[in-house]
Formats: structure tokens, C-alpha cells, sequence
């Protein structure tokens, strides 16, 4: 079997998408291929499950042409279902002479079975378009399984010792946490555990970031990719200037200060949250 994923956006929303793809994967036995945007393509490397990610930039304005190649695309092989994370117009005239038999999507004359994605963690609102294929999702019990060599390397360049080791991921774009507190905060963590080793968030590429990522014991982060990285990996964290609602339930995981007012969020208030409150 053969099922397909339209997945518009960037890297997060590529991420938030693995979940359920991996899901479909297993419970079906299914081969996954994944159309999406060139640049954010490589999200796709951290789920060996996928056969093929076939670049469409959706959010481009692509054209008559592109349209067309992705037809030619997706009518190759044999897809059984397509899960439709894209809309308008064109994507459904395509879907329509596509022949796939099953078409998920939240609207759109193309579909064959239309959902209401459900309020939340997006990883877990994506459940909702696999219920038609029989595929329950539980998205907070997901793990990225990352090769061991990616592991080994990360787990080589951690400072030395013993102690507990802290990630620090800032956005870095305007509205983030002052740059004087993500440099004050690991001497106010060693007053209290002098032996803390501090990480900062790195990689030449999205494996090499969750391989150091999963190195670490907790994450501090304010950085969309990263956050959504610790949450696949099912690391402790600490997301800066995100909405609550919009991270899974589970112990570790928690939200501080608002998006776009972190300026007036205290050291005190991080470290209360990291647990040295």
C-alpha cells in the first residue's frame, strides 16, 4: 500500500507531520511519500519509513506547470490514500484526476472524506485525518529513532563531565528572550548546580541538531524547530513564549512568558520552571 502526504509550510510543520506519517506507516504496512516545500524537505531524513519526498513549494504560487509535474508525480505510482494537508483550488482539480481512491482533507471538493482537525499540539490535530484510513494516533508516544553513528558523534562533543546537561536553543529574532538573560541564566543554574554543562543549540543540519538535542537532559527554547525536535524526542522542555495549548500534555513539557512580550519574563520565573525555582 501507498499513501500520500501534501503537507504545505516549513520545517515545523514538516515536523509536526512525522507523527502521523510514521503512524500510517506502521499500522498499514504502507509505503509514504510526502510532497513538500524543496526547503523544508529535509525534515522528511528523520523518518526512515518515508520512500520519497517529491518537491512541491505549495505556498509559491506554483504554476500550471508545477501543478501538472506533481500530477504526473503522484499518478506513477499506485497510491492507495492521500492525506491532504494543502488547499484551494488547484490542489483539489489535481487530487480529482489523480485516481487515488482515498482523499483526506479538511475541505475541498476533492475529498472523499473531510475532517475537522482537532485543537492543540498540530502533531496530535493531524490524528483526525487518519481515522478514515483505521489509523488511531497518539502523536505523544511518538520517538524519532535516530541512526546511532548521529548519537555517538553528538554524545562526543558534550562538554566534559558529569553533570546535568542544559540545551539552550534562542530564536534569535526580535521579539525573543533578551540576549543578556540567555547569558546570565547558566551562572544563576550553577549557583545552584555547579556542575551544570550548558549546550548550545547547533548542527550543520536537522539530524545533527536531534542527535545533540537527545545528548542533552532538558531543552530551553524559544526556537519553533527546536522545541518541535524535543517534542518528537520526548525530551524535557521549556518553551519560551508559546501558547500552552499548543504543546502536548505530558509531564516535562510546559510553556513560560508570552509570544511577543518575553522582554518582561524573569530569570526567576525560567528557573522556576526548570525546576530551581
Amino acid at each position: 500500500m501507498r499513501v500520500l502526504f501534501l503537507v504545505p509550510g516549513g520545517v515545523s510543520a514538516q515536523l509536526q507531520a512525522i507523527p502521523a506519517a510514521a503512524q500510517v506507516a506502521q499500522d498499514l504496512k504502507a509505503q509514504v511519500q510526502v510532497a513538500c516545500s524543496p526547503a523544508a524537505a529535509a525534515a522528511w531524513s528523520l523518518l526512515p519509513a518515508v520512500e520519497k519526498v517529491i518537491p512541491f513549494a505549495f505556498d509559491d504560487g506554483p504554476s500550471l506547470a508545477d501543478w501538472a509535474n506533481l500530477l504526473g508525480n503522484v499518478r506513477e505510482p499506485d497510491f492507495q490514500a492521500c492525506i491532504n494537508l494543502a488547499s484551494g483550488r488547484q490542489v483539489d482539480l489535481m487530487l480529482s484526476m489523480s485516481h487515488i481512491p482515498n482523499r483526506v482533507a479538511a475541505a475541498g471538493f476533492s475529498a472523499t472524506s473531510t475532517v475537522t482537525p482537532e485543537a492543540g499540539w498540530g502533531a496530535q490535530a493531524l490524528s483526525a485525518f487518519l481515522r478514515p484510513l483505521g489509523v488511531t494516533l497518539d502523536a505523544s508516544q511518538f520517538r524519532l529513532s535516530l541512526p546511532k553513528g548521529a548519537l555517538e558523534q553528538a554524545a562526543a562533543s558534550m562538554p566534559s563531565g558529569q553533570g546535568p546537561a542544559l540545551l539552550l536553543a534562542p530564536s534569535g529574532n526580535r521579539q525573543d528572550w533578551p540576549a543578556e538573560h540567555w547569558r546570565a541564566l547558566p551562572e544563576a543554574i550553577r549557583s545552584k548546580l555547579p556542575d551544570l554543562r550548558v549546550i548550545q543549540a547547533g548542527g550543520a543540519n536537522l539530524l545533527q541538531r536531534a542527535a545533540q538535542l537527545a545528548s542533552c537532559d532538558v531543552v530551553l527554547s524559544s526556537d519553533p524547530i527546536t522545541s518541535q525536535l524535543a517534542l518528537l524526542s520526548g525530551m524535557p522542555l521549556v518553551a519560551l513564549g508559546q501558547d500552552p495549548a499548543s504543546l502536548p500534555q505530558r509531564e516535562g513539557v510546559q510553556a513560560v512568558g508570552q509570544a511577543g512580550a518575553l522582554e518582561q519574563l524573569g530569570t526567576p520565573e525560567v528557573l522556576k520552571a526548570l525546576g530551581l525555582g
